[in-house]
């Protein structure tokens, strides 16, 4: 026998079955994201007119027992130009005892209840404008997560990142690692029919409070102008959350009929320098929620009403003090949509949406999400 033929030979024996498959099937799978729109919401990523949202290319696959990795693109179109984004690009443990797990690269943050779900699983055209104003739409960035799910009869799940910060920062030059966030999320089942899940989210962020203001667009959403940086509008040293859900199927069946409420509550503070502070309006902490309830009443037929209020502000420079102006964005959203199956989805949404500077405005949307190819299971 060759020495090649002896290598491979050698090489089978370690090589399991299982890590043979991932190796030449990695899972691929495209969501596909248009709409037609008449009017714009604030701070928001869909302009009027015929649009591509948030159109995604997943791959994904364990790259032996003891990793595995995931590569998510985004492409979007805003008037004749349009966006390649590298959204998430990581690595993950999947070995390692008492349930922790390490992820490295870039991802979606833990933080809120939203965020680490990909925008193609909500239930609503856009995020609310408590997240649109906070954490541009969906915190995504480079960093590092620990996770540690507890072995108890409740759910209780416990998360620790380290991230680079840069879609959070208000300065040009700042910390290398930038915002740090911690949260805890418990759950359980109040019957086979209900069950509910709470979180609550922290994130610090070393670079978050403004410091000059010649260097920072306070309030994009002004002139609907928004640049698509996918940054926070709104930042400051401290973001805390609360979210609560409680979901309804008869029976622990989705399929058919189900109903969820979600709510979320987000305060920020230290969010301009101390020497603002004497400034008339100058904003102490700032202030966001939304509540939802989506009920599908049959497989293929789902209807939702959401509402929503952000508190910014903007800031103007006159000689050596800064005039505020203090700015609250509310949001009312209602929708249906309609499953072709279980891919396939389109859904038509009405949003009013009020600003105290601003008329009140009515926006309409009409939209498809499309997903063929592998498709992972959705979050609680």
């Amino acid at each position: 026998m060759n020495k090649k033929l002896i290598s491979l030979a050698i090489g089978s024996i370690f090589v399991s079955p299982v890590f043979a498959d991932t190796l030449s099937n990695p899972q691929i799978g495209v969501v596909l994201d248009g709409y037609y729109q008449d009017g714009q919401r604030n701070n928001s990523e869909r302009a009027e007119g015929l649009g591509l949202g948030h159109t995604e290319l997943n791959m994904s696959a364990n790259i032996d027992d003891k990793f595995h990795g995931a590569l998510t693109a985004v492409l979007e179109s805003h008037g004749d130009e349009t966006e390649l984004m590298l959204e998430e690009a990581f690595i993950e443990t999947l070995a390692l005892p008492y349930g922790v797990n390490i992820r490295a690269g870039r991802f979606l943050s833990d933080f809120g209840y939203l965020n680490n779900q990909h925008m193609h699983t909500d239930n609503f055209v856009e995020r609310p404008i408590a997240y649109r104003t906070y954490l541009g739409s969906h915190y995504y960035d480079d960093g590092v997560r620990a996770n540690i799910v507890l072995p108890t009869d409740m759910y209780v799940k416990l998360s620790a990142e380290a991230l680079s910060g840069s879609k959070m920062s208000s300065v040009e030059e700042g910390s290398d690692v930038g915002v740090y966030t911690t949260t805890l999320k418990l759950g359980h089942d109040f019957s086979d029919s209900s069950s509910w899940q709470f979180g609550l989210s922290y994130l610090h962020n070393k670079n978050g409070k403004v410091k000059a203001f010649e260097d920072h667009d306070h309030h994009a959403e002004s002139d609907h102008d928004h640049e698509h940086s996918h940054a926070a509008v709104i930042t400051g040293s401290n973001l805390y959350g609360a979210d609560l859900v409680w979901k309804w199927a008869p029976e622990g069946n989705y399929k058919y009929r189900n109903f969820t409420l979600a709510a979320e509550y987000l305060l920020l503070d230290g969010i301009v320098d101390s020497k603002f502070k004497d400034d008339k309006d100058s904003p102490d902490n700032l202030a966001a929620y939304y509540v939802s309830g989506v009920y599908r009443f049959n497989p293929s037929w789902s209807a939702g009403v959401r509402y929503g209020e952000a508190e910014s502000y903007d800031g103007h420079a006159h000689g050596d003090h800064m005039h505020f102006t203090a700015l609250n964005d509310k949001e009312m959203d209602t929708m249906v949509a309609w499953n072709s199956s279980h891919f396939g989805t389109i859904r038509a949404q009405f949003s009013r949406v009020n600003n105290q500077d601003k008329e009140t405005d009515n926006v309409f949307t009409l939209q498809y999400v499309m997903t063929f190819g592998a498709h992972g299971a959705h979050a609680f």
